[in-house]
């Protein structure tokens, strides 16, 4: 993997809408207020033209400008980083005129965003050999700067590679008016996770309401299980980071924009990163099933999925959260750590994909060390 350079103050950060804009609230309020904040900061700004259109459908204008703006903006040498506008819904149709060749060629540099920005992401990682950062979207900087905001910057200039988990998470329920409100702490953090143990386990009874949501029974499948981690134990998996948003993932397996079997034979241990926006748990059950029977998840050493929002406390015929994943995934007898900090519902863990990663659970607690930066940076 070829990291880019830490940023620093003095150097020009471009805002680019390869998905959505920023027309409506509260995302104009917000980029607003980011961008005075990064200049505060020390930086120079640029902004793309697109960040402000909305003539597209499902997506801020013409694929072939939204592409142009991005790739002029990573191949611009006078630009440090590029950080994305917002996520979206069709920026695999702004990827398909994208030169990946040019790309890969370029001299390295952070792109910042999350959500459909999955799909410039995953290819910049599986075929450039570019690790990029999955956070948030420039607007995100709008709001009062807390722990994943500061997080994000010092990945960004070299200043720290660990991201520790988060107490509390906010309600997807739970909107304010004011378009620059801080984060509305509602409910308490809980870690879900399952460990691989040997021989077959009976699945335990349960009460009605615990059969619902949140089952802490083992999957058994061709004599392989797992168990839910016990109080008080600690968890480490380690690998290279890899994933994004399940929405887009799916959509571009099997496509040019793939990469997986040719990362897979560089990196031994993955440990693959996981969320869904607006998928419902069948739909999480279909897609997991979908990349394993892909191959995608050959080296897999672990899987750490944050919290879903569409499917955040649903049940479909019986498929909640939880079952969608380790029913599918519980076969390859590996570690699962499920409603971690990062993903659509806040606050979200900065996470660098492509970086090699120490993922320590215990408890409640979750901590990521990106080791492959400091290697890569010579710090």
């Amino acid at each position: 993997m070829r990291f880019p350079k830490p940023i620093k103050k003095g150097d020009t950060i471009a805002i680019a809408a390869p998905s959505f804009g920023a027309t409506t609230e509260p995302y104009a309020s917000r980029l607003k207020e980011a961008i005075r904040r990064f200049k505060d900061r020390g930086y120079n700004v640029v902004i793309g033209e697109c960040c402000f259109k909305s003539d597209g459908l499902g997506i801020s204008t013409d694929p072939k400008a939204a592409a142009a703006e991005l790739q002029n903006f990573y191949l611009d040498p006078k630009i440090s980083a590029v950080f994305s506008c917002g996520g979206g819904e069709l920026m695999c149709e702004t990827i398909s005129h994208l030169d990946f060749e040019k790309i890969k060629n370029a001299e390295p540099k952070w792109f910042l965003g999350y959500s459909d920005n999955t799909n410039f992401i995953f290819p910049l990682v599986t075929l450039c050999s570019v690790p990029a950062l999955y956070g948030p979207n420039a607007p995100g900087f709008g709001k009062p700067w807390e722990q994943p905001e500061n997080d994000t910057f010092r990945l960004l200039e070299g200043a720290g590679f660990t991201v520790e988990g988060y107490p509390m998470f906010q309600n997807p329920d739970v909107q304010s008016d004011d378009p620059l409100s801080a984060y509305i702490f509602t409910d308490k953090k809980k870690l879900v996770c399952y460990v691989p143990t040997e021989g077959k386990i009976k699945n335990k009874s349960e009460t009605k309401s615990e059969a619902g949501l949140n089952r802490g029974f083992a999957v058994d499948f061709a004599g392989k299980t797992l168990k839910k981690l016990s109080a008080g134990e600690n968890l480490k998996i380690e690998g290279t980071l890899l994933g994004g948003c399940l929405d887009c993932l799916v959509g571009l397996s099997g496509t040019r924009f793939d990469g997986v079997e040719s990362f897979n034979r560089e990196h031994k241990k993955v440990v693959w990163v996981l969320e869904s926006c607006d998928y419902n748990p069948m739909d999480i059950r279909r897609a997991l099933w979908h990349l394993k029977e892909s191959g995608w998840f050959k080296n897999a050493a672990g899987f750490v999925f944050g919290r879903p929002l569409a499917a955040f406390k649903r049940e479909v015929f019986g498929v909640n959260q939880y079952n969608a994943v380790t029913d599918v995934l519980g076969e390859l007898g590996i570690p699962v750590v499920l409603d971690a900090d990062f993903g659509h519902i806040d606050p979200a863990m900065p996470l660098v994909i492509g970086a090699d990663a120490e993922v320590l659970v215990k408890d409640n607690d979750i901590k990521i060390k990106m080791n492959g930066i400091s290697k890569s940076c010579n710090f």
